[in-house]
């Protein structure tokens, strides 16, 4: 006797469900997000979840639990492993996001072609393409290999076939939202049918050992387009920065169970896909002379430092309230700074445009760019020169203070690869380092108002 289904409405943003539609979801307080979809009584998520464990597994003192290295594959992308946190586990489950065009598939299809070089089975799998569209794009990114198998397919039943026939390595799902389960009466990319597609392929991953990508959309709003129940089922979640028309990308991950979530990768696009960046300082400095506003700061995301370039305008406005606007550096963040330049150091800036933005899009929002910022903005502002080849790093206080950061050596010593020769840092920084760092001159500051004239001396 067939199951009676029922009809529900589900909040197409966090997955919240309820028997009649409401204009607001009470889960995550989004307007007009209650679509109405046919389901069984055991497609509700709670069949999906097993993923093939022994029954016979007791609960046993944690301390009795044995631990293994796990074993992990390159993908040929330097920048990809170092996200991932050394290359890929078998049997995890990796989901990838961005916006169209910034180079998902282009990634991913060259990570295939990779890892079938050196042995091991890849399958593709496309909803959204053909396999000729996909053979012409390996042509032009020089992707071709004997042990990459492409198959275009949406029903998961048939996709879980191919699994079984080809025993694959690595499985790749492009994209997880055209991927439909034929028992959900909903349509592909709704909450039911990516919830239960990502939690088949999650079991299969890992009760047979196989690494898994899937590539899902972004919104609009550049939010992973589903249920954000989808990035706590997957193991680790990328996600793509960068404009579609921009020359560069940068790859985070926001999620990694099995590495850390500060590694940055970076790419840079060509005829031939994206391409890893490997010394990114350099890709971020300008080969010019610096001006007024202009300051170079040293970040780090994970084990790795950046130095990038800061900007800075400030200039006199007749309108009331003047602009404030920043790009890749969080407003909130210019904004109180501004307040300490004029309390602290008595800087009349407040009634004059502020436009900061970092050169090559970098995001940054760490506290050690706070001097930098502050010295550029004072420095466009005075319309005076910052001393050549020098670095600014600290963070700020309300109170005007220069806070030490961490790894201040590993800034500095970036610094002093890269050929500069003199560095701004916090004094509690300076105390540490001064007498290991040899080659660059440091100095040590402890208000704000030490540091603007230190960065920009008289004459």
């Amino acid at each position: 006797m067939p199951k009676k289904r029922k009809t529900v409405f589900v909040c197409q943003e966090c997955g919240y469900d309820t028997p009649k539609w409401l204009g607001k979801c009470p889960g995550c307080g989004a307007w007009n997000t209650m679509v109405e979809e046919s389901v069984t009584p055991d497609s509700s998520g709670s069949g999906g979840l097993r993923l093939g464990l022994s029954d016979a597994q007791k609960p046993r003192p944690i301390a009795d639990v044995q631990v293994e290295d796990q074993p992990r594959f390159l993908t040929g992308s330097g920048e990809l492993d170092r996200v991932l946190g050394g290359g890929v586990i078998p049997g995890s489950m990796v989901l990838i996001v961005g916006d169209p065009g910034v180079g998902k598939s282009s990634l991913t299809l060259r990570v295939c072609a990779e890892v079938a070089r050196s042995g091991r089975k890849v399958l593709y799998v496309t909803g959204e393409e053909s396999t000729r569209q996909i053979r012409m794009r390996a042509d032009r990114l020089h992707a071709l290999a004997d042990e990459l198998f492409v198959v275009s397919e949406t029903n998961l039943e048939t996709i879980e076939a191919h699994i079984r026939s080809t025993e694959p390595v690595l499985l790749v799902i492009d994209s997880i939202q055209t991927i439909f389960k034929p028992e959900i009466q909903s349509a592909p990319g709704s909450v039911s049918q990516v919830r239960e597609c990502a939690v088949e392929l999650l079991r299969m991953a890992k009760s047979n050992g196989i690494a898994a990508f899937v590539i899902g959309h972004v919104t609009k709003e550049g939010n992973l387009a589903g249920p954000r129940v989808l990035e706590h089922i997957v193991d680790t979640v990328l996600y793509f920065e960068g404009e579609r028309n921009a020359e560069y990308r940068v790859l985070r991950a926001v999620k990694n169970r099995f590495g850390s979530t500060n590694e940055l990768g970076l790419f840079e696009m060509r005829d031939m896909g994206l391409v890893d960046v490997p010394d990114a300082s350099r890709l971020f400095l300008s080969d010019r002379e610096s001006d007024s506003g202009t300051v170079i700061i040293p970040t780090v995301e994970g084990t790795r430092p950046l130095l990038v370039e800061l900007q800075a305008l400030v200039a006199p406005t007749p309108y009331v309230p003047p602009r404030r606007t920043a790009d890749s550096v969080d407003i909130k963040r210019i904004q109180l700074l501004l307040a300490v330049l004029e309390k602290r150091v008595h800087l009349q800036i407040g009634a004059c445009d502020v436009y900061v933005k970092v050169a090559g899009g970098i995001r940054i929002d760490e506290p050690a760019a706070d001097l930098g910022i502050c010295v550029a903005m004072a420095s466009s502002f005075a319309n005076r020169l910052i001393r050549p080849k020098m670095i600014v790093f600290g963070e700020v206080g309300l109170s005007g203070e220069v806070r030490a950061v961490s790894q201040a050596d590993l800034r500095v010593n970036e610094a002093r690869r890269l050929g500069f020769r003199h560095v701004v840092l916090p004094m509690k920084n300076y105390r540490q380092i001064a007498d290991s760092v040899k080659g660059i001159h440091l100095y040590g500051a402890e208000q704000v108002g030490d540091a603007l004239r230190l960065a920009m001396p008289k004459g």
